[in-house]
């Protein structure tokens, strides 16, 4: 006869954690600080995570998926309802919800539109998750949890956890997890161990050299720019010990006004940015990269089915 387990042997579990909230709630630096490594973009603009980056976060007990979503908003473009479909597809499939609220913002329409999106998904666990608590003092904190509690009584959400973190301060990340991962079915694992994220490589140096290009851009910029990495090719007679990983990308823009805008004066911005997003991509990759970057215009290409699918919509 087999022994009972003992509880140290508790069930391994393993499943699929998407957060959510509106655009800049902290979801990504979220992501990222629960991996350990830089997985999802992070950007002090909203509505810069456009593909379903997912980070892995391995355990001894437990292996729990992160599907980072773009921000739920009510769509003004083809982009905009598109993103949206994609954010309800993956709340209806993951094992459990976190809905982000910041601690520095009252509780706004925007909120109470995605808690009432949440409300209609009736299986899935959701845990509320209030972030940025670093920059708020603790009466502030305890207005925000009360809010959050009644938003969910009115809606008839019951809430798994409600839970503060600061991503920025390390406060709470690992708490998070545990209290996460009970939420998620007993399972082997789904990814081998040492893996960060299924994203294609290609898709995340694209991602990088994206994140790079909107740091320090005015704000007209944000849902305009697009990169499409054309080819990664190892350089060929190089020594085994010597590599070179040559990456050939193009940043794509709607107007040719702004083209000046991401190429700045005599070109200084754009080496910036391909300095940047190089040290960014090396380290993701373990290999010295040659980085080639065009500014292309694509008209309004947000608005236009078949360029979004080239692009990779």
């Amino acid at each position: 006869m087999d022994k009972p387990s003992s509880p140290s042997q508790a069930p391994h579990r393993a499943g699929f954690a998407c957060f959510v909230g509106r655009p800049n709630a902290g979801k990504s630096t979220l992501t990222n600080a629960l991996v350990g490594t830089k997985v999802a973009i992070t950007s002090n603009r909203p509505q810069t995570t456009r593909h379903t980056v997912r980070g892995i976060v391995h355990r001894p007990d437990a292996q729990l998926v992160l599907v980072d979503t773009p921000g739920l908003h009510k769509p003004r473009t083809l982009l905009g309802e598109r993103l949206n479909d994609v954010v309800r597809t993956t709340w209806a499939e993951v094992d459990v919800i976190g809905f982000c609220l910041p601690a520095d913002q009252k509780l706004g329409p925007g909120d109470r539109f995605i808690a009432g999106e949440l409300a209609g998904i009736k299986k899935t666990p959701k845990v509320a998750i209030v972030t940025k608590t670093d920059l708020v003092d603790s009466k502030t904190l305890a207005g925000q949890l009360l809010a959050i509690q009644k938003l969910g009584a009115e809606l008839g959400i019951e809430w798994a956890e409600i839970i503060p973190v600061s991503a920025v301060g390390d406060k709470q990340v690992s708490l998070l997890a545990d209290l996460l991962v009970p939420l998620l079915p007993e399972s082997p694992p789904l990814y081998p161990e040492g893996d960060l994220t299924d994203e294609p490589e290609q898709v995340m140096v694209a991602e990088l050299i994206r994140e790079a290009a909107l740091e320090g851009v005015r704000d007209e910029l944000p849902h305009s720019i697009a990169v499409v990495v054309e080819e990664m090719l190892p350089r060929e007679d190089r020594p085994k010990d010597k590599p070179l990983l040559d990456i050939h990308a193009n940043v794509y823009i709607e107007r040719p006004s702004q083209k000046g805008i991401i190429i700045g004066p005599k070109g200084a911005r754009l080496k910036e940015v391909g300095m940047k997003s190089r040290k960014h991509i090396e380290a993701l990759l373990g290999t010295p990269v040659y980085l080639d970057l065009h500014v292309k215009v694509a008209k309004d290409w947000q608005r236009d089915p078949k360029q979004l699918r080239r692009l990779g919509f």
